[in-house]
């Protein structure tokens, strides 16, 4: 019988990812930082500002959002929408470093239907993000490593969420493998986690995910990638700090640069961010905590 290993993680810790050595040795550094929901109010623009201080002091190479990045446009106007990735936009600057993000649920315009939400607006949906922010999934590379940007997010007939990778972004995958060398190592990011056990933690050990917090299809997601050297999966959404081992991938669930929206520390896990130390095919990791007080 196969043996699967589960590791929860809350408070600051450092594990290892470790496999056979390359022949060539990249190093470098990376931050994942996650679930930011920047605002104007709750102090929330100067909170992200100096976690951007604290992050620039660490020299990484670059930074991975994981979604989230605003908070939001599920309900709201045009303008306030407009603000929010203006304002976010605009903190980004600050960054030394190149800034490559992932689309989160809050990103997505005028899904729900409420007073006020401009449902019918051209860019309703995730055009808005893609013309203020990029594409919602793509690929890069660096250091030896591939990096899967994908978005984790779906937008259902009922004008809910869920979480899922959409057909067509499926097919992408595929093609986007086929020109991909098996021996890189492959990092995923994505908003809404593909493994996780917070509802067993939360909720109790019989308790089942919710569509809204996990990626429904995921096994059928990470089997695209089986026979190539997927090592880690980096995720959002849940606000808490977590790492699970399964079947040789690492997945880490990176906390919340807001914690409790800006307005407490939830989940044991405070303000704060991962730090991702890569040596070849070897990761160590941290998470880094910028000092943030709720005011």
């Amino acid at each position: 019988m196969r043996k699967i290993c589960v590791t929860v993680i809350f408070f600051l810790f450092v594990f290892q990812i470790s496999s056979q050595p390359p022949t060539e040795r990249n190093r470098f550094r990376f931050v994942f930082m996650t679930d930011i929901h920047v605002q104007p109010e709750q102090n929330a623009t100067k909170g992200f500002l100096q976690a951007i201080d604290t992050v620039n002091s660490l020299n990484p190479d670059f930074i991975l959002t994981g979604g989230d990045l605003i908070m939001d446009a599920l309900g709201v106007p045009y303008s306030r929408a407009d603000s929010l990735f203006t304002l976010y936009s605009a903190c980004c600057r600050k960054f030394h470093a190149p800034v490559y993000n992932t689309m989160g649920n809050h990103e997505i315009f005028a899904l729900y239907r409420k007073a006020g939400a401009d449902t019918i607006n051209p860019l309703a949906g995730t055009r808005m993000y893609e013309k203020r922010i990029g594409k919602t999934y793509y690929t890069f590379t660096f250091g030896g490593w591939k990096f899967f940007v994908l978005k984790s997010v779906l937008c259902m007939p009922d004008r809910k969420y869920s979480g899922g990778i959409d057909l067509d972004q499926m097919a992408w995958i595929k093609e986007e493998l086929a020109h991909t060398d098996p021996e890189i190592p492959i990092c995923i990011s994505v908003h809404i986690p593909m493994m996780t056990v917070y509802s067993q933690v939360v909720d109790g050990a019989t308790k089942s995910n919710e569509p809204g917090m996990i990626i429904t299809n995921a096994k059928e997601v990470l089997a695209l990638f089986k026979g190539y050297n997927l090592k880690l999966v980096l995720q959002g959404h849940l606000h808490y700090l977590e790492e699970i081992y399964v079947q040789d991938i690492r997945y880490i669930t990176g906390g919340s640069i807001a914690s409790g929206w800006w307005k407490k520390i939830t989940m044991n896990t405070p303000f704060g961010f991962l730090v991702l130390d890569v040596d070849g095919e070897k990761v160590t990791w941290q998470y880094k905590t910028y000092g943030w007080r709720v005011n």
